[in-house]
């Protein structure tokens, strides 16, 4: 709008001061209708900037009226100014600047012939033309660079986002095998082991069989649960409603509990209220070193502690069973046979900020400790209660 504002207004200002200087001139009549027709065209190509070769013409059209008239009025030479910068827009570089060229020397000519000669006047019209054509391409080359950086901003971007979200499917992938591996996966586990032992004893032990059938029914019935929850994106069914961790806990062992394995809970301190995200990995480790006791250690008893600090919450998981190996019970790589258990729990205790640690020997039982740390408010502890 700047510049076609300022060659409107100097070919205007050159046309008054054309009238004004020669009123009666035999050469006004085409000088008024040059600088119409020259002012048509202008705005019949003022809003389109592309290099064509219709634009092209339409700026040897616009030169060639304005030379006309330069030769006709020489004070009409000063709208040569926002033809520069058109020129440089429409042209390629090359050409744009013998145009320029020839503009320049007609708006020397222009001035000699008004003024007469003058040294300043020789040199006053290269140096604008210099000036004005460095100015706009110093700017090209500004916008240039920044459009590169806008791209590579933008395709930056999308890899970036490309990669939040394959690292958001892999977290999630993650997510849900563990969420299956300590519920789905563990409970049908306990099923196929319950059925089993009913099968062994039906004719033998008929009330033994369908207390193992009745339970095998009950987990069941918390594994559809779980997989109601898989597809609405809940909590743990025991943490539910506003169940505290502890009640949820406590509910734990007292299911776990049955003829072969006894299952105590234990809290010492006062849990107060923890985050929800602190409670499910807790409530999941849990589940899962829980499974751990029944399907591989032998245990008859085991104990759930919740500690609650000042500082930190920590869970304990011991049993009396067989123990574990010198590598703790990680030789089984995750993705062959089950091997979910320890390295799940310990990504689990990872992903709230916590650590998970165990201790075992061989005969000795082993115990499964995850301590997550709590922000600087969390309540001072109370004294222990336990069940």
């Amino acid at each position: 709008m700047v510049r076609h504002s300022a060659f409107l207004l100097l070919l205007g200002a050159s046309l008054v001061r054309f009238l004004i200087r020669h009123p009666g001139d035999p050469r006004t009549a085409w000088v008024v209708a040059l600088s119409a027709v020259l002012a048509l065209l202008y705005g019949l190509g003022r809003d389109d900037d592309r290099a064509t070769a219709k634009r092209r013409l339409w700026l040897g059209a616009l030169v060639a009226v304005w030379a006309v008239l330069v030769v006709l009025a020489p004070s009409f030479a000063w709208c040569a100014i926002p033809l520069v910068y058109t020129s440089l827009r429409v042209l390629p570089a090359r050409a744009a600047l013998i145009l320029i060229a020839v503009l320049t020397v007609f708006v020397t000519a222009a001035q000699i012939s008004l003024f007469g000669f003058d040294p300043a006047l020789v040199v006053a019209p290269p140096v604008v033309a210099a000036m004005a054509t460095a100015v706009f391409v110093h700017m090209e080359r500004q916008a240039a660079r920044q459009r590169a950086l806008i791209d590579d901003l933008l395709r930056t971007r999308r890899e970036l986002a490309a990669t939040e979200r394959r690292e958001g499917t892999l977290a999630e992938r993650q997510r849900l095998s563990m969420e299956i591996h300590d519920t789905l996966a563990q409970g049908l586990s306990s099923q196929g082991m319950l059925l089993q032992a009913a099968d062994r004893v039906w004719d033998a032990d008929p009330a033994t069989a369908r207390a193992h059938v009745r339970t095998a029914t009950q987990i069941a019935a918390r594994g559809l649960a779980e997989a109601r929850r898989f597809v609405h994106d809940l909590a743990p069914p025991d943490l539910e409603r506003g169940v505290p961790l502890a009640r949820a806990l406590r509910g734990l062992a007292e299911r776990e509990s049955d003829d072969a394995l006894t299952v105590r809970f234990h809290l010492e301190g006062e849990p107060g209220e923890l985050p929800a995200r602190v409670e499910s990995a807790l409530l999941r480790i849990a589940q899962g070193a829980l499974a751990n006791v029944r399907e591989h250690s032998g245990a008859r008893h085991a104990a759930l502690t919740l500690t609650c600090l000042d500082d930190q919450v920590v869970l304990d998981v011991a049993d009396d069973g067989r123990g574990l190996g010198p590598r703790g019970g990680e030789r089984r790589r995750p993705g062959r046979g089950r091997g979910h258990g320890l390295p799940g729990m310990r990504a689990r205790a990872e992903q709230v900020g916590g650590r998970l640690s165990v201790e075992s020997a061989p005969g000795e039982g082993t115990v499964v400790s995850a301590r997550v740390p709590l922000p600087p408010h969390a309540p001072a502890p109370s004294p222990s209660e336990s069940s």
